[in-house]
């Protein structure tokens, strides 16, 4: 049965640790709870925000509306043979649990993508990904509700329409669908290993075991994103607040006029991506802190929260990065975090 919980503060729902309150509260476990939901008129004459682990958003002001927190939980096994596997996984799953559950029994293919934070319902609509692994690799199809007419439709993954940190469901289905399930093709055996990432290389070659596997590779990825990146439970944060922007090869060369040591990496179209990180250092704003709110002293991709920030105070700290990123570079930042 849903309980609908009034003024409810958000700071345990969200990384940041944005103390702020919605003015309705409620958790689904089911879908059939959901699909209870969907009828009720609180939830159809209300602005309404799904939300899962709470990493990629980031609360400016109290919500208005109803905060529907996802806790539909469970894997299961669709079909396999002795080469590969498709497990289903609901939407309300921890992300970073559903990865140690598949390299604990040897499934490869989202290895890379240790430790993210989120569930596993947010993975598809930004298409997650690090270290030369996006989430889009290995899906097969996603489940999701039509909020309107309660209607389950199975997306396969050409119409999800993929791309860097991009998918259907954040551009024109936002908001009119409810991801379910997701289900996911992976190895068993004959593992295509990505260690094209020096940072993953390094780690690799210090490490005491020869071979290379899933396990250490997982475990790498954990080791690098530890060392760079804050635990929300001890610092408020959203992970990467930027996504890396991508640019013409005529833009790169006129950027290298200014610096020649601008990193970057070929995409599709003979466009170049450009880490947002370096750019944002470039311009000195990595370990500065204004106030309760700062850029992170080891990652300038990650906005921090000391404690007592608000989300205004972080929203206009990222405006000015972005700013200042622009005058120097004439590049324009985009946010991978949802801004409320």
């Amino acid at each position: 049965m849903i309980q609908i919980q009034e003024n409810v503060s958000l700071k345990p729902f969200n990384t940041f640790g944005i103390d702020v309150y919605s003015r309705y509260f409620c958790v689904i476990r089911s879908e059939e709870e959901l699909q209870h939901l969907l009828t009720l008129n609180l939830f159809k004459s209300n602005d309404r925000l799904f939300l899962g682990g709470g990493s990629n958003v980031l609360f400016t002001k109290d919500f208005a509306g109803l905060i529907i927190r996802n806790e539909i939980s469970g894997i299961q096994v669709v079909e396999e043979n002795d080469d590969r596997i498709s497990i289903k996984v609901s939407a309300g799953e921890a992300w970073h649990s559903l990865v140690m559950h598949c390299v604990e029994n040897n499934w490869g293919g989202i290895e890379n993508l240790s430790l993210i934070p989120g569930t596993v319902g947010a993975a598809p609509i930004q298409n997650i990904g690090a270290y030369g692994v996006e989430i889009k690799d290995v899906i097969e199809n996603v489940e999701a509700i039509d909020l309107q007419s309660g209607v389950k439709k199975v997306f396969t993954n050409h119409e999800c329409c993929f791309g860097y940190r991009e998918s259907i469901f954040k551009n024109e289905l936002k908001e009119k669908f409810f991801i379910s399930s997701i289900t996911l093709s992976l190895t068993k055996k004959n593992h295509l290993l990505n260690i094209n990432y020096g940072a993953i290389k390094d780690v690799l070659e210090q490490s005491t075991s020869r071979e290379v596997t899933i396990k250490t590779i997982s475990d790498a990825v954990i080791k690098i994103r530890r060392s760079k990146l804050p635990d929300p439970t001890m610092i408020g944060n959203a992970g990467s607040f930027f996504k890396n922007p991508t640019i013409t090869q005529e833009a790169l060369k006129r950027i290298q006029n200014i610096d020649a040591s601008i990193p970057y990496y070929a995409t599709e179209n003979q466009n170049v991506k450009i880490p947002a990180g370096w750019l944002i250092e470039q311009c000195g704003w990595k370990g500065k802190r204004i106030n309760n709110v700062g850029v992170h002293q080891h990652q300038a991709l990650v906005l921090v929260n000391y404690g007592e920030g608000k989300g205004k105070d972080i929203y206009d700290l990222a405006n000015n990065i972005s700013a200042s990123v622009k005058a120097k570079y004439d590049i324009a930042l985009s946010t991978e975090v949802n801004v409320i």
